[in-house]
């Protein structure tokens, strides 16, 4: 069993050695490229904690200040493990969406201490400024980074493809998911997703990747890696047991 990881490389990096973890291969086939802005100057003065709601966004951000002091709020676990990895000391985990990062953010921190620093890329998947601000915070938003989709599958993954050798593929964001589908119809591979299972992080991801038929497309019980990782055992079990129809169901 194959499992296409569309992240962006360095995700799919760390992704790919928890898969080997379980005994799992994968091919990493990124969907979007990570790119530093230029001239960006960062400053924390006056700003009470930080914000992330990416892995990208903590490593930009590592890259940015030297402080590791300030409390770091992110939107979830894998993204506070990176922070962690990179020296933050006080990192708090939403452990879902944007949603529940300002849900987070209201119920530990006072709006009346100080700004809150939003490191972010130019797309952002929610509008937590906004849900912040009108609970009475001051966020300001900082762009360090910026994300490029990819402009074509690759001949190795398209020939794993056509091979029948890709079982899953995992869809962590609607702009990978949306990207996946668009360059495989453009490259004919939108049949051979008949036969493949599309793991999806939410049910946002999940209406991107829906404009193609594949064999199953599951959304994760909960918006996390490990949740996620655990549906991906579950397709294992059944393909190794010969037990997935045609319809992606336990027979």
């Amino acid at each position: 069993m194959l499992v296409l990881l569309t992240r962006p490389q360095e995700d799919s990096e760390s992704l790919a050695t928890l898969l080997k973890a379980r005994g799992i291969a994968s091919l990493i086939e990124p969907m979007l490229t990570i790119r530093p802005c230029a001239d960006v100057r960062l400053s924390t003065r006056d700003v009470q904690a930080l914000l992330l709601t990416s892995a990208n966004g903590a490593r930009f951000l590592a890259k940015a200040i030297s402080e590791r002091d300030l409390p770091v709020y992110v939107v979830g676990n894998a993204t506070a493990e990176t922070a962690r990895s990179l020296g933050f000391k006080k990192v708090h985990s939403a452990a879902g969406d944007a949603r529940a990062l300002a849900d987070l953010v209201a119920d530990r921190v006072d709006p009346t201490a100080g700004s809150l620093l939003h490191v972010a890329g130019k797309t952002l998947a929610g509008d937590l400024a906004t849900a912040l601000a009108a609970r009475g915070y001051d966020v300001r938003r900082k762009t360090l980074y910026e994300t490029t989709p990819a402009m074509g599958i690759s001949p190795v993954a398209t020939k794993a493809f056509q091979e029948g050798k890709i079982s899953a593929v995992l869809f962590f964001s609607p702009r990978t998911a949306g990207a996946f589908v668009r360059l495989a119809c453009e490259a004919g591979l939108a049949p051979y997703c008949k036969r493949v299972v599309a793991l999806c992080l939410s049910p946002a991801v999940a209406k991107a990747a829906d404009t193609i038929r594949w064999q199953a497309l599951q959304v994760s019980t909960h918006p996390d890696v490990n949740s996620l990782l655990h549906d991906l055992d579950d397709v294992v079990n059944r393909v190794g047991k010969g037990k997935l129809d045609e319809t992606g169901q336990s027979r």
